[in-house]
C-alpha cells in the first residue's frame, strides 16, 4: 500500500473530503443522524485524512480532553478499501500525533465489532459495553510512554 498518504487536514478541500467520508460511513451506512456525527466539535479537533492513490478513503479526528489526554473519534474507512489495514494505519498516525504533543493517555469509544483492532494497538477496555447512536461501543484507553 505504497500509495497511501495520511496527513493532518489543512485545506478546505480536505475538510470537504472528510465530510463526504463521514457521511458515507456514519450516516448512510450506519444510519447515524447527521447532528450526532457532526456534533460541533470538529473545529476544535485535529482532523486527519487518508488518501489511497490520491483518492480520499479514511478519516479520524483527535480531540483534546485536557493537556495530557486526547480522544480519537470518528474513525471512518470507506467500504471499498476496508480490510487493507487503513484503519490501523490511521490509528497509528493519530497515536504518533498525540505522542508528539506530549499526550500521556488516549481514549476511544470503539464500536464493539472493531475493538480487536484497538487491542492489537495496545488499547485496553476500561468499562462496560454501552450503546451510542444505536451501536454497541466499549470504552478503551492506551497510555503513551515518553522517553
Amino acid at each position: 500500500m505504497n500509495n497511501l498518504v495520511i496527513k493532518i487536514a489543512d485545506s478546505s478541500q480536505e475538510i470537504a473530503d472528510i465530510k463526504i467520508i463521514r457521511k458515507t460511513v456514519f450516516q448512510l451506512e450506519q444510519n447515524i443522524p447527521s447532528n450526532l456525527d457532526f456534533d460541533g466539535l470538529d473545529d476544535t479537533s485535529l482532523q486527519i485524512i487518508a488518501y489511497l492513490d490520491k483518492q480520499p478513503v479514511a478519516t479520524a479526528r483527535i480531540r483534546n480532553i485536557d493537556e495530557k489526554t486526547v480522544k480519537i473519534e470518528r474513525l471512518a474507512v470507506l467500504p471499498h478499501v476496508r480490510r487493507q489495514g487503513i484503519g490501523k494505519k490511521m490509528t497509528e498516525k493519530a497515536l504518533e500525533i498525540a505522542a508528539a504533543q506530549n499526550i500521556h493517555e488516549v481514549l476511544i469509544h470503539a464500536q464493539e465489532y472493531i475493538k480487536s483492532l484497538y487491542e492489537k494497538l495496545g488499547f485496553i477496555e476500561t468499562g462496560e459495553k454501552f450503546i451510542e447512536a444505536g451501536i454497541p461501543h466499549i470504552k478503551m484507553k492506551r497510555h503513551i510512554k515518553h522517553k
